[in-house]
């Protein structure tokens, strides 16, 4: 196979479609076939799905699922949820319902600061350019207005703008650093457009700056671009109840009934803490926070890995990998909480394209910004709480391996007959992988 190809992207989409069947398939009709099996009937609908990225071949299908009864700030929401993985959503309507009959989830929007940077380099006197930057800086801003006009209008815009030296980590490096404001957008494009601006400001006033020698004068940009990184873009989401009040029908697996809810709720902040003070465990801890928020960050047209990056590096900021999540029992009171940092929008990008996107806003009641991320830090919250509730109980393999059974069913292509055979079995014995395979051969024998 020679797997070079010249212009692809300009071959149409028939035609990188029979590039590839050819290229890398033994049969090649069979691939495109099952390529264009997940093309949708609306000829409308499919080409606004080819025009979200380049280079389209076919869509990509993941589950979308409800978790109903999350109760927060004494309002109920029914979250969809989009994720490939077994256990997920069940894990957090079952969390969202226990929480729902003690007093739900409270959810607090700290901050909604978000950054941006222009990185440039500066050969000359520092103080000049310190105090050329105090006389331009209101000239840097009114250069911006065309771009920010409409988002003043609804309250946002440039917050703060400010010189940061940099050459004590790397010669000549400075930055300008500004935060924004954009209420219900993400503002990805709205930060990018005023920090080019702002770069293309700061070069020209700095040719007309005639304190500057000549080597001054030639400000180099290095590049304008947003953070993902969001420390001040906050929300706060905890539950509390009485530690009494935390008895639910609590297992130990073969250990037996765990003997009281003090108990547990020793074992589940030891979890917690374990978590606090062990990079090992506190990046699985995470990863099951964000099984709950991407996959509403997904279902409402966000971007995951933004807020990945932003949340990872979040867990990092005192110098170690730590948990984002917290919990304490003091005067008989339980209490979990999660600060966590989201920049979230529910306007612009895919909010107002995507059918399916558009439709999870609807289930959600149309939110603001403000308002989904909270949503989402509460989803990424109920999922820590039932993780760690079976973790320091049952153990985390025995809740998931009864969803992903199905997975293993279809695996095999199961009959109906035989998948009840089987769930039946299955009731009250242990489930893994290779016990499941092995009761179907025996099951087919």
């Amino acid at each position: 196979m020679n797997n070079e190809v010249a212009g692809f992207s300009k071959l149409s989409k028939e035609e990188k479609i029979n590039w590839i069947a050819n290229e890398y398939f033994a049969n090649p009709s069979e691939a495109v076939a099952t390529i264009k099996q997940y093309w949708n009937n609306d000829i409308k609908l499919q080409q606004l799905h080819d025009e979200f990225i380049e280079n389209t071949i076919s869509n990509f299908y993941l589950p979308m699922g409800i978790a109903p009864n999350f109760l927060i700030n004494g309002k109920y929401y029914s979250v969809p949820m989009v994720i490939e993985e077994s256990s997920v959503v069940a894990a957090a309507a079952k969390s969202a319902k226990f929480w729902s009959t003690r007093g739900g989830f409270k959810a607090t929007v700290l901050n909604t600061e978000k950054i941006g940077q222009v990185h440039f380099m500066f050969k000359g006197n520092t103080a000049k350019l310190e105090q050329f930057l105090t006389l331009i800086k209101p000239n840097l801003i009114d250069s911006t207005e065309s771009i920010t006009k409409n988002m003043q209008k609804r309250g946002g815009g440039i917050t703060s703008l400010e010189l940061r030296n940099k050459t004590s980590e790397l010669e000549n490096y400075f930055q300008l650093h500004a935060t924004f404001e954009t209420k219900d957008s993400m503002g990805a494009n709205f930060i990018n457009s005023c920090l080019e601006q702002l770069a293309k400001a700061l070069k020209e006033e700095a040719q007309n700056y005639s304190d500057f020698n000549e080597t001054e004068k030639e400000i180099t940009v290095v590049m304008s671009i947003l953070s993902n990184y969001v420390p001040n873009c906050i929300v706060r989401a905890e539950v509390s109840c009485k530690v009494e009040e935390l008895a639910e029908n609590l297992h130990a697996g073969k250990q037996g009934k765990i003997r009281n809810p003090q108990e547990f709720a020793e074992k589940f902040v030891q979890a917690v803490r374990i978590a606090e003070i062990e990079p090992f465990r506190a990046v699985t801890h995470n990863k099951g926070i964000m099984n709950g928020v991407d996959s509403l960050v997904l279902a409402t047209g966000n971007d995951f890995r933004a807020v990945e990056a932003g949340v990872h590096a979040y867990a990092s900021r005192n110098g170690q990998y730590s948990s984002l999540s917290h919990a304490k029992t003091e005067d008989g009171i339980f209490t979990f909480w999660i600060e966590i940092p989201l920049a979230l929008g529910t306007v612009g990008g895919l909010t107002s394209l995507h059918p399916l996107v558009k439709m999870a806003l609807e289930i959600l009641g149309k939110p603001s910004a403000q308002e989904l991320m909270q949503i989402a830090a509460v989803t990424g919250l109920a999922q820590n709480f039932a993780a760690l509730r079976s973790l320091t109980t049952t153990g985390i393999q025995e809740g998931h391996m009864k969803m992903h059974i199905n997975n293993i069913l279809n695996q095999f292509q199961t009959t109906g007959e035989e998948r009840k055979i089987i769930k039946t079995h299955f009731e009250n014995n242990s489930i893994s992988h290779a016990s499941v395979v092995e009761f179907i051969e025996k099951l087919r024998k």
